[in-house]
C-alpha cells in the first residue's frame, strides 16, 4: 500500500468525517418519528471496504463501536451476492449481530470498477417493531421472540429495485407503519447520499489514495491511543454498579468491571457480572464492546480519529451467559439501560486511575417513557429518550439538561408533544436540593409530567437509580434517585423503576417522572461559600441545605 502525505491524510480525514455527518444530517432532516428526528436516537458511519469505520456521524457513541461486528456478519453472509444498488436491512441480535430489534441497520455498498470499496451505514431506533409491548421495549419479555420483528440480513433494495416482500412483511408487523416507513426511507436517502459523496471523493483522489488513507488513518489512531494509554498508571481498577431490577419485587442486577492498563493497551473485564436475566435488559456482546470503546475514548485527550483503529488497543472480555453477553434466545429490547450502566460502572473504575478525567455518577442515561393508546380509532405511540444531568467532576459542578456520554440525544420539545399526541406536559423543570453535595455539586434532577388526554392509554417506562442512586466521588454525596408516580385525583400510584408490563392510564391521569440527579465531587465542607450563596440565590438548594450541609450562615 502506498504511503500517504500526512497533510493529505488530514484533508481526507475531514472529508470522511463530513460524509458521515452528512449521513446523520440527512436522517435527521427527513425522518418521520420523534424518537429519530427530535430525540436523535440514531447513528451513522462511513466504512471502508472491510466494514471498518472510517468516520462516525455526531450521533450515539454506544451504537458506533458495534458497526464493525454487524458489517463483518453482513460481508460474510452476503459474500458473492453484493451488487451496485443493493441496500441491506437487518436488526436481529443473534442472526445479524444487531443490538436490539428496534435498532434497524440500513446500509449500502460503494462500488468502484465492479468492486466494493466502502459502505454507507445507518442505524435508527424505530418507533415500533411489533412484539408484546407498544414501542417494542418489553421489559417483561423472557425471549427475543416476544420482542418484535426479527430481521436477518436481507435486501431492502436489490440492484436499485425495492424488495416489495420485505416492505410488506415490515408493514404487517409494526403498529406505526407510516412512521417506520418514513424513517426507513430517511435511512435509505442518507445511504444514497453517502454512496454518492464517497464515490465523488474516490473519483477526485483515486481509489489507491483513498485505500491508503483508510489504512493510514487506522494505524494513526491506534498509535495515538497506545501512546496515551502508556501514560496511564499501570494496574487493575475495579468498580461495582447496579441496575435496580425488574418489576414489583426487583432483584439488583450487578455489574462488576476490572479495567487493566497494560502499558500500551487496556483490558475491560466483566467477570463477576450478573447472569443474563428473564427480562429485556440483556446487552449483546457487540454493544458491550461498543460501550467500553466509548468510555475509554471519553478519557483520552488527544485528537484521535473516530475510526476502527482507535478500538484496536481495547480488549473486552466477558463470560457468556451474562447480562453483558447473553446467549440465545435472551431478550435485549431494553438493553440501552445496560449500556448506560456499563458506562457508569466503567467511569467509576476510570476515576481511580485518572481522577481528573472522570465524573461522578449522573442520571444514568435516558429514561424511556412510552405512551400508547388510541384516539378516534387510530393508534398512537409516543416515546422519547429523556436525558437529564451529569455528575460533578474535579473542574466544575454537574451540568443540567445534558446528554449522557453514551448518547448525544435530546428531549422532544414540549410544543411538538402537545401538537401531535393526546398529552399535555404540565411540568418540565429542575428539582431543588436533588444534586449531590460536594466541593463540586452534582447536577439537579429533571422532572417531566405528562397529563393523559385520551380515554385509552398505557404507560411503559424504562428508568433506574431509585434503590441505587447516583454515587458521588472522593467524598461527594449521592444525587437524588429517580421516581415515577401516577397522580390520579388525590391518589399517588408509585410505578416500579422497570415495570414488566404496561400500566393502564385514564383520562386526566398525570404521569410524573423525576430523573436521577448527579453525584457530588469532593467534601461538601470544602465548597466555597460564594458558590453556595449563588446556588441559594438561583433556587438550586434550600436554606436548610445551605445551613446543614454546607455550613453557611443563612
Amino acid at each position: 500500500m502506498a504511503k500517504i502525505d500526512p497533510y493529505l491524510l488530514e484533508v481526507l480525514r475531514s472529508a470522511f468525517d463530513t460524509i458521515a455527518d452528512n449521513l446523520a444530517i440527512t436522517v435527521m432532516r427527513t425522518a418521520y418519528s420523534e424518537i429519530v428526528r427530535e430525540s436523535l436516537d440514531f447513528s451513522t458511519a462511513l466504512c471502508d471496504a472491510n466494514g471498518q469505520t472510517l468516520a462516525q456521524g455526531v450521533c450515539t457513541p454506544m451504537h458506533l463501536g458495534s458497526f464493525h461486528d454487524a458489517m463483518d456478519n453482513l460481508r460474510r453472509e452476503q459474500a458473492g451476492d453484493i451488487h451496485p444498488g443493493d441496500v441491506f436491512i437487518f436488526n436481529d441480535p443473534f442472526l445479524a449481530a444487531g443490538q436490539h430489534l428496534p435498532d434497524i441497520y440500513v446500509v449500502a455498498p460503494v462500488f468502484v470498477a465492479g468492486r466494493v470499496e466502502g459502505w454507507a451505514t445507518t442505524l435508527a431506533h424505530h418507533s415500533d417493531v411489533g412484539g408484546i409491548v407498544a414501542g417494542s421495549n418489553a421489559l417483561g419479555a423472557v425471549e427475543v421472540f416476544q420482542e418484535g420483528l426479527r430481521l436477518p440480513v436481507l435486501k431492502l433494495y436489490e440492484k436499485g429495485k425495492p424488495n416489495s416482500s420485505v416492505w410488506k412483511i415490515i408493514e404487517a408487523n409494526v403498529r406505526t407503519p407510516k412512521l417506520v416507513f418514513g424513517d426507513l426511507h430517511a435511512q435509505v436517502a442518507a445511504c444514497t447520499n453517502g454512496v454518492r459523496e464517497f464515490t465523488e471523493l474516490i473519483d477526485r483522489y483515486g481509489i489507491d489514495t483513498i485505500r491508503a488513507a483508510g489504512e493510514a488513518l487506522h494505524e494513526h489512531a491506534e498509535r495515538l491511543v497506545r501512546a496515551e494509554l502508556a501514560e496511564f498508571p499501570k494496574g487493575d481498577y475495579a468498580f461495582t454498579d447496579h441496575i435496580d431490577g425488574l418489576g414489583e419485587n426487583p432483584e439488583p442486577v450487578v455489574f462488576k468491571v476490572k479495567v487493566s492498563f497494560t502499558g500500551d493497551g487496556v483490558i475491560v473485564d466483566w467477570t463477576g457480572t450478573s447472569p443474563q436475566v428473564a427480562g429485556g435488559i440483556n446487552s449483546t456482546f457487540p454493544f458491550t464492546k461498543s460501550c467500553a470503546y466509548a468510555a475509554i475514548r471519553s478519557v483520552l485527550r488527544q485528537n484521535i480519529p473516530n475510526c476502527h483503529g482507535f478500538t484496536v488497543p481495547i480488549e473486552v472480555r466477558s463470560p457468556e451467559g451474562t447480562v453483558v453477553r447473553p446467549l440465545f434466545p435472551a431478550p435485549t429490547g431494553a438493553r440501552g439501560i445496560t449500556g448506560y450502566r456499563m458506562l457508569d460502572c466503567l467511569m467509576g473504575a476510570l476515576a481511580q486511575a485518572v481522577p481528573d478525567r472522570a465524573t461522578a455518577d449522573g442520571s444514568g442515561g435516558s429514561s424511556l417513557p412510552t405512551f400508547s393508546g388510541t384516539v378516534n380509532g387510530k393508534q398512537f405511540i409516543f416515546c422519547e429518550t429523556l436525558m437529564g444531568t451529569s455528575g460533578a467532576c474535579a473542574a466544575h459542578d454537574g451540568q443540567e439538561g445534558v446528554a449522557h456520554i453514551g448518547a448525544n440525544q435530546a428531549n422532544v420539545p414540549v410544543e411538538l408533544i402537545e401538537a401531535r399526541y393526546p398529552l399535555r406536559v404540565e411540568e418540565y423543570g429542575f428539582v431543588k436540593d436533588s444534586g449531590g453535595a460536594g466541593s463540586q455539586r452534582g447536577g439537579m434532577a429533571i422532572r417531566r409530567s405528562y397529563r393523559i388526554l385520551s380515554d385509552r392509554a398505557t404507560l411503559n417506562i424504562r428508568s433506574d437509580k431509585r434503590a441505587n442512586p447516583p454515587h458521588g466521588l472522593f467524598g461527594g454525596q449521592a444525587g437524588a434517585g429517580s421516581m415515577t408516580v401516577i397522580r390520579r385525583g388525590s391518589d399517588g400510584i408509585v410505578v416500579p423503576a422497570l415495570p414488566t408490563s404496561p400500566i393502564p392510564l385514564r383520562v386526566g391521569d398525570v404521569v410524573e417522572h423525576t430523573m436521577p440527579a448527579g453525584g457530588g465531587w469532593g467534601d461538601p465542607a470544602e465548597r466555597a461559600h460564594e458558590l453556595v450563596r449563588k446556588d441559594l440565590m438561583q433556587d438550586r438548594i434550600s436554606a436548610e441545605a445551605a445551613r446543614d450541609i454546607y455550613k453557611l450562615d443563612v
